[in-house]
């Protein structure tokens, strides 16, 4: 299957790194009966006391409402999803194309389940977000033409 990457909206707070921040955080959410893809929650280096929760997709008004609630807001940073087969190396392909293009990764989560990956990058501005599109799907496109070869011979 081919890769997939679109401009995703994170919506985003910053609260006290305690127990239970992320549920309190979650809870409109679900009341409100979001289905979250994404999910990120994480302590600031250098400031254990403050943390950062990420969700994405918020999109219907009574989802937003309940982000608000929650203290979200739509985040700043230009955000891709990067969805397709996995394969060994293709994080270092990605991340080597937007270095050799001499672009900068504000962040970068990647995950495998089963046979397939998805992956969350950042980027400082919408022109690197949009540049970097276009760099992944084509740093990606050997990983589509060796995973059509190996279906083949199965």
């Amino acid at each position: 299957m081919a890769v997939t990457i679109k401009r995703i909206q994170l919506w985003r707070c910053e609260v006290e790194n305690k127990p239970g921040a992320l549920a309190a955080a979650l809870e409109p959410l679900a009341t409100a009966g979001a289905d979250l893809q994404i999910v990120m929650g994480y302590r600031f280096p250098g400031q254990e006391d403050r943390a950062a929760i990420e969700v994405f997709p918020v999109t219907s008004k009574k989802h937003k409402d309940a982000a608000a609630q929650a203290g979200l807001s739509e985040a700043a940073i230009p955000t891709l999803l990067i969805e397709g087969d996995n394969r060994p190396g293709l994080g270092h392909a990605i991340a080597k194309a937007l270095a050799d293009a001499g672009i900068n990764i504000a962040f970068f989560i990647a995950q495998v389940v089963g046979r397939r990956y998805s992956a969350v990058a950042g980027f400082e501005n919408d022109a690197d977000a949009k540049k970097a599109a276009n760099i992944i799907k084509r740093a990606t496109a050997p990983a589509r033409a060796a995973a059509k070869k190996a279906a083949r011979k199965r």
